[in-house]
């Protein structure tokens, strides 16, 4: 028993030993030295760096730019979210795969304005002149109607600036040519030369190319009336077909069919200074007499939205009476134009003592037989149109569809104007 314990206590002290040295030659051996750390440099650092419109890159032009390939794809998703177009650096910044450091980094050279602009609400300086508003450097090749909107041009300014890019070929060439847009003022034009990111002369080659597509011939001028004239007549003045066309389009649509005077003549972008100026003394405008409208014969349910003019009605009220006509696919009775919305009552009052009204015209149905998509559109029937084709299903019989709708007696008398 006396000899266990002892070699217990033996093994004991041989063990604290072992563990002893063990440890003083740990701590006692030199010190291996840490590896050194190197960083990395910023592979997001984007050399050479110019100014550029985020809304016009593509994946490899952001990757160009320092931007991974997945950081790519999520600033291209994030730009359809956002409607598919940025329209400010504030709302770039927001976008969570460009850091803040990032950002500061290329933020000079993004050609969008600080910030989203909240509306479309005109600027106008204290002359009531709209005010042009620059953010930065532009190409306007690049810019949509929108971003002329944006800038504080009207919405036709904005139409015709890019009518007369597309018309050079989609692209203004140089500072030069985009001077020469009638609908850019030199005041304006001398805000927006600085930020302008086009040459400033128009290279020669553009110059030769023109040169060369100019049509030699001299043009024997007559007296002539613009609104007169057809595509054959233009293009007998030495205009293109496509400047022809244009020329036509803008009287017809922008000016409603008639040059006024010479000076509206001159704003259609396709006709340069100097031609306006080779025309200008052979432009005869002749005054149209236009035969009056006998409104006593006139019919209201023919009567159109020019003579509804002639007779004295602004656009307003002849815009609401032949909507609401459409609508019912006639009138049926005068009182139903009384009660037109947005009319000037008394006018009104005065045009139905005077014009007849046809009905014979006006479609009718029964309401047994009435087409589904008729009784759906017309405003007298839409609100009870699905009881009506529901209760004739079994009731083929008008009579007892009227006792089943049941119906205020002011709605089913008006109603009733359209039933056979």
């Amino acid at each position: 028993m006396m000899r266990k314990k002892y070699y217990r206590k033996l093994a004991s002290m041989v063990t604290l030993l072992t563990v002893l040295f063990a440890y003083q030659k740990y701590t006692s051996r030199e010190k291996e030295p840490f590896p050194e750390v190197t960083f990395i440099a910023d592979a997001s650092k984007s050399a050479n760096l110019s100014d550029f419109d985020p809304n016009v890159l593509n994946k490899e032009q952001w990757k160009k730019l320092g931007f991974s390939e997945k950081q790519t794809a999520t600033i291209l998703k994030y730009k359809d979210i956002v409607g598919g177009k940025f329209t400010s650096k504030e709302q770039l910044r927001k976008c969570y795969a460009i850091s803040e450091e990032k950002f500061n980094e290329i933020a000079s050279f993004i050609l969008l304005p600080e910030l989203t602009e909240k509306g479309t609400s005109k600027r106008v300086n204290k002359s009531g002149k709209r005010e042009i508003i620059i953010s930065g450097k532009f190409n306007p090749d690049q810019f949509s109607a929108d971003d002329w909107l944006r800038m504080g041009f009207s919405e036709k300014q904005a139409e015709a600036i890019i009518k007369y890019r597309n018309y050079l070929g989609g692209s203004f060439i140089s500072k030069e040519k985009f001077k020469e847009c009638f609908i850019i003022s030199p005041e304006n034009y001398s805000k927006l030369e600085p930020y302008i990111l086009l040459p400033a002369k128009t290279p020669e080659s553009f110059r030769k190319f023109t040169n060369s597509n100019t049509v030699k011939s001299k043009i024997q001028y007559h007296n002539f009336d613009p609104n007169q004239l057809n595509l054959d007549g233009w293009k007998a003045l030495g205009f293109s077909e496509k400047q022809a066309a244009t020329i036509i389009s803008y009287r017809d649509r922008n000016l409603r069919g008639s040059f006024k005077n010479p000076e509206e003549l001159q704003k259609c972008f396709v006709i340069s200074a100097e031609k306006f100026q080779e025309m200008k003394p052979y432009i005869k405008l002749q005054e149209k007499q236009q035969e009056k409208t006998d409104f006593s014969k006139t019919d209201l349910n023919t009567i159109t939205f020019k003579q509804l003019m002639e007779f004295g009605l602004d656009e307003r009220s002849a815009g609401s009476i032949i909507g609401f006509r459409k609508k019912l696919g006639g009138f049926m009775n005068k009182q139903q134009i009384l009660s037109t919305y947005n009319i000037d009552q008394d006018l009104v009052q005065k045009l139905i003592s005077i014009a007849p009204l046809n009905t014979s015209n006006v479609p009718r149905y029964t309401l047994a037989d009435a087409p589904e998509e008729w009784l759906k559109n017309h405003p007298y029937f839409k609100y009870s149109a699905d009881k009506i084709i529901f209760y004739r299903i079994s009731n083929p019989d008008d009579k007892k569809i009227w006792k089943l709708l049941k119906l205020k007696p002011e709605y089913e008398e008006r109603m009733k104007l359209y039933i056979k």
